[in-house]
């Protein structure tokens, strides 16, 4: 099991976490959630990287959403690599406007700008419990539906729990957008988050880390979801 280096470009735009993921010694890294910064967020992120020694060799997306997606592209371009998305959600890569509400596209004003999506060059779908070596990590990847279609969360190295909007430090992600589902984010909590076990550090799309044996013990949608009363 490789030790791990882990580092954090929080996004101007809704403080998404762009996650940085790298075995310790290495010079390669993940890139997890490229979202909105002024307006693109790659070249924070090779600045950062090239801090640490670093190079990105693929990008993974924990799921379709513009404030986790939006400088995917260019970050794939400039650094000619891959992107990792759940296939149910790939089509969202060039037309994210189908997750978006009026609310939320008025929250984006590039949106109003001229500026077009499309994906990637190289563009690796996902799905459920697909195991991986990226950047000489080991990846898990699970479907983890709710939040979105393909929403997708990754254990790496089996000690840490990329959580995406699934699961934040004591909540969870909004089923409420275009493309949620309460119910199914309901059965992603009870099955496939809550049985993991305590020790994975969570590494969540906006906020604070936290761990699983905090959110078994303190989450009150988690608890909710393994009772049957989330919705």
């Amino acid at each position: 099991m490789s030790e791990i280096l882990v580092d954090v470009v929080v996004a101007k735009a809704f403080a998404t976490n762009c996650w940085i993921l790298a075995a310790q010694g290495s010079d390669e890294a993940v890139i997890v959630d490229p979202g909105i910064g002024d307006p693109y967020l790659h070249e924070a992120i090779g600045e950062r990287c090239s801090t640490l020694g670093l190079h990105p060799v693929a990008a993974f997306l924990t799921h379709g959403h513009l404030d986790h997606t939006f400088s995917v592209a260019p970050l794939c371009s400039s650094a000619n690599i891959p992107a990792m998305i759940h296939s149910a959600d790939r089509a969202l890569l060039a037309h994210p406007e189908r997750a978006l509400s009026k609310n939320t596209s008025a929250m984006i004003p590039m949106l109003g700008s001229g500026i077009t999506f499309v994906e990637p060059d190289e563009v690796v779908e996902l799905s459920d419990s697909v195991a991986l070596n990226v950047a000489g990590l080991a990846f898990r990847f699970l479907h983890t539906p709710g939040h979105t279609p393909g929403s997708t969360v990754a254990i790496v190295e089996g000690e840490l729990l990329i959580s995406g909007d699934v699961l934040f430090a004591g909540s969870i992600g909004r089923t409420d957008l275009p493309l949620g589902s309460l119910s199914d984010m309901e059965r992603t909590l009870r099955e496939k988050i809550y049985p993991l076990p305590d020790h994975l550090t969570i590494l969540p799309g906006h906020g604070r880390r936290s761990d699983m044996g905090a959110e078994r013990a303190g989450n009150p949608y988690l608890r909710a979801a393994m009772e049957g009363r989330l919705g």
